[in-house]
């Protein structure tokens, strides 16, 4: 069920939404951004075609020009993408700090399925090895080629293959990053606190959730769908910020996205004393989704630009 979901206003686009949770993400880390070295942004609605989001964020934050910066895709999992990456360059020491984003304005044509949830929002993740607030300790992915979904070029709203995009789409590559995570990992439901899946609706992530043997208080705390519907590359980002937000040092988070066309990226990560440090330092999912103005279809309309004369 969604009750409610997260409209752009007419100033807002997925740029804006990375430049501010840029801006959150460093005041937390407290770190120079020069010495940023990794600048990713992950979305499916880049405002340009043709011009990175990455290079405006990296020049918004001042981590410009020694820096290498690239804007990501992969539907609603290019911003786990971008922590992966990140966390290749950060393991090598090729860089000191990479930042990965997840954020996106996402597209419902009026009347399609999608409507009901599209929705905006997007969160960032500094990676490195010093000071960390909770440590990654495992990744993996489960990727195919599965045409559930797709936009092509010139195309303003995307087609999707309806049932289609449930069990051979999301709950075949969540379901099998997960079970192949525990495998590597030696864990089962029961060894984490937290678990947070992609969401592009509440029934799909507590199905996931229940199959995997997460009970409510596992999962309860990254549902965020109910009450601001999916942000699609932003939906994972933003569930594990409100677990963030809670979480206690020496909890074990369980993680796994999810990005038509098709994959999954698994995650599991360790909360550590740092984040009782430095969680005040910027504001909290919470805070931002009860910070909001209500908007009638008709604004919500306009400032998307489904209008057309």
């Amino acid at each position: 069920v969604v009750n409610e979901k997260s409209v752009p206003s007419a100033d807002e686009d997925t740029a804006t939404i990375a430049v501010t949770a840029a801006r959150y993400a460093l005041a937390r880390a407290q770190i120079d951004p020069q010495k940023i070295g990794a600048v990713y942004v992950g979305s499916e609605s880049h405002p340009y075609a043709v011009k990175p989001t990455a290079t405006i964020v990296a020049e918004a934050v001042c981590a410009t020009p020694d820096l290498t910066a690239a804007d990501l895709e992969f539907a609603c999992k290019a911003g786990t993408a971008g922590i992966q990456m990140s966390m290749g360059l950060v393991e090598s020491d090729m860089i000191e700090y990479g930042l990965a984003i997840g954020a996106d304005t996402s597209q419902g044509a009026p009347g399609d399925a999608l409507e009901y949830t599209a929705s905006a929002g997007g969160a960032a993740y500094i990676i490195g090895k010093k000071n960390t607030l909770a440590e990654i300790e495992e990744t993996y992915s489960f990727t195919t080629d599965t045409p559930d979904f797709y936009r092509r070029e010139g195309e303003d709203y995307p087609s999707h293959g309806g049932r289609f995009t449930g069990e051979p789409a999301y709950f075949k590559h969540v379901l099998s990053a997960a079970k192949n995570l525990f495998e590597i990992t030696d864990t089962q439901a029961s060894d984490y606190d937290y678990a947070c899946f992609h969401q592009p609706n509440g029934k799909f992530y507590l199905r996931a959730a229940k199959k995997l043997g997460f009970t409510p208080e596992q999962y309860s705390q990254g549902l965020l769908t109910p009450n601001i519907g999916n942000t699609y590359s932003g939906a994972v980002p933003l569930a594990l910020s409100n677990i963030l937000d809670v979480a206690e040092p020496g909890d074990k988070i369980f993680v796994v996205s999810y990005g038509s066309g098709a994959g999954s990226d698994g995650f599991t990560l360790e909360v550590t004393d740092e984040i009782l440090k430095k969680r005040d330092l910027a504001p909290k999912t919470e805070d931002i989704i009860s910070n909001k103005t209500y908007v009638d279809y008709a604004v919500y309309a306009k400032f998307k630009g489904k209008i057309k004369m």
